[in-house]
């Protein structure tokens, strides 16, 4: 029989060895999709926010060009940063005007047949829309725009810790999105974080210390469940203290539970949150109010994906020196 622990226990002693348990509950569906734009003050909020797209900063394929089914191109509003071409714009839909993004794949990594079947296979009300796709090649995608904020301009500097307000309800949506049942899932590709990083790496950055407790404590098992694969801030909307939109699903699959819990709690170069553990206690008190979890695990993920990420953060003095002094702590407690 599994040891049961209380969330208080996760608080005060973070990273023994020991699964919490706790009854699952659904995440509430409290937002809609916003596919069709009412002319109301919640319109006038969206435009206020997703207009603030970036200008076209390099080359990109001419959306105009793209052979849709569904959905007019009326306009080019934003070029969004991201690995793929992503361009925020408005269009005709089901003869109706809609705000939308267009995803077009750019590298060869790129997996948006993977995202679209992802997309349509969730029933939840905070994930966008599938407007139409290259049924051919998915060289292209268009899902609609949705409502709400990145975390990071939510709390800005973060000087009066704001981002404890939301550590609970993120946790909580991760939680919820693991427990998702899809038919045909396939288990997800292959990624370098997946890996413990080699000797050379570690001595290149200084980071010999950590070998022995990554190769000492490398885990026998792998709990396997429905996994986001990038459940970070940026791929997260938030309004009235709710997770309103989760975006790109491209990464998604079968996997590791507890490297994608670990994944969703790496603080990344230049982020004012998730770097107390206070925050990262909230969080997983929060995915335990909703899922199980072992939080041994998820501490092995964090050590071994904040070695890669030093490498990542390489010429960002604050936050090599943020890595080495979190990954001290982590191995020795």
């Amino acid at each position: 029989m599994e040891s049961r622990t209380s969330v208080y226990g996760i608080a005060v002693g973070a990273w023994h060895h020991r699964r919490c348990i706790f009854s699952a509950c659904l995440m509430r569906k409290s937002l809609l999709l916003l596919v069709d734009l009412p002319t109301n003050l919640r319109y006038n909020n969206f435009m206020a926010i997703q207009t603030k797209q970036p200008a076209k900063w390099r080359e990109t394929a001419d959306p105009f060009s793209f052979d849709f089914n569904n959905f007019t191109l009326v306009e080019v509003l934003g070029y969004p940063h991201a690995g793929n071409d992503v361009f925020f714009v408005k269009g005709i839909f089901d003869e109706k005007e809609v705000y939308a993004f267009i995803k077009s794949k750019r590298h060869v990594d790129a997996n948006l047949e993977n995202e679209v079947f992802i997309i349509n296979s969730l029933s939840l009300s905070n994930v966008p829309k599938v407007l139409d796709y290259d049924g051919k090649d998915f060289s292209f995608c268009v899902l609609s725009a949705m409502d709400g904020q990145r975390l990071s301009v939510l709390v800005g500097d973060n000087a009066d810790n704001r981002s404890l307000d939301y550590m609970f309800e993120y946790g909580k949506a991760l939680a919820s999105l693991h427990k998702s049942k899809i038919d045909g899932l396939k288990e997800v590709k292959w990624r370098r974080f997946f890996d413990i990083p080699s000797d050379e790496f570690l001595a290149e950055y200084g980071l010999d210390f950590v070998k022995d407790y990554l190769v000492k404590n490398k885990p026998s098992k792998v709990n396997q469940c429905f996994v986001h694969g990038d459940f970070h801030y940026a791929n997260l909307l938030w309004e009235n203290g709710k997770i309103s939109g989760i975006l790109d699903f491209e990464l998604a699959g079968l996997g590791n539970k507890e490297f994608d819990v670990a994944w969703a709690v790496i603080r990344r170069p230049g982020q004012t949150f998730m770097k107390t553990q206070q925050e990262i206690d909230l969080f997983l008190e929060g995915y335990c109010s909703a899922n199980t979890i072992d939080v041994s695990l998820v501490k092995y993920y964090m050590v071994q994906v904040y070695c890669h990420f030093y490498a990542v953060g390489k010429n960002n003095e604050e936050y090599c020196a943020y890595i080495k002094d979190t990954l001290k702590t982590m191995i020795e407690e």
